[in-house]
């Protein structure tokens, strides 16, 4: 099965759902904009409309949806319009891409849910959008984080993220 999310900068979000039982593949890449091939250096700019995302292949018998969604809102801010952290801009904004239609069902009830019990101080702004062309990131963003641990943004912004994550991650299992 195939998940698409964007919830800001892809070597964020790559790094967890690497390290996210049953998740197979992880691939960084673009999706929702307008530019054919988009490049690193174009979607940056903001003018494409493209959204930074992880394309997850994942094996349903050790994973479901329900449980991507759970992790993708669980390690980035849904409630900041085109914005995470530092990163800011539309390229950044967060979005569920789904697949098919069981897929928008679960990501809008989901957030439907989350927004009902005030799980967040302010309202959830993930857009729930069909899937489009993905087109992959260049061959260097892909699996970023582990290949420039030392990268001062991987180990100030993506390194206490990940330890964050699994130990929560761990803990619930």
């Amino acid at each position: 099965m195939k998940a698409t999310f964007g919830g800001g900068c892809f070597w964020c979000t790559e790094v967890i759902f690497q390290n996210t039982e049953g998740v197979t593949s992880v691939l960084p890449g673009y999706m929702g904009g307008k530019t054919e091939n988009p490049t690193y250096k174009e979607v940056c700019t903001g003018t494409t409309d493209h959204v930074e995302v992880v394309q997850i292949e994942y094996d349903e018998e050790l994973a479901n949806y329900e449980d991507l969604l759970k992790i993708f809102f669980r390690t980035h801010n849904p409630t900041t319009l085109n914005r995470q952290g530092e990163d800011v801009g539309t390229q950044y904004r967060s979005v569920v891409f789904f697949h098919d239609e069981e897929q928008e069902i679960l990501a809008k009830n989901f957030i439907d849910e989350l927004d009902g019990e005030d799980v967040f101080e302010d309202p959830i702004v993930t857009a729930v959008e069909p899937a489009v062309k993905f087109w992959v990131a260049e061959d260097y963003h892909h699996d970023y984080f582990n290949q420039n641990p030392q990268n001062p943004f991987c180990a100030a912004v993506i390194a206490p993220k990940l330890t964050k994550f699994l130990k929560t991650y761990k803990a619930a299992e």
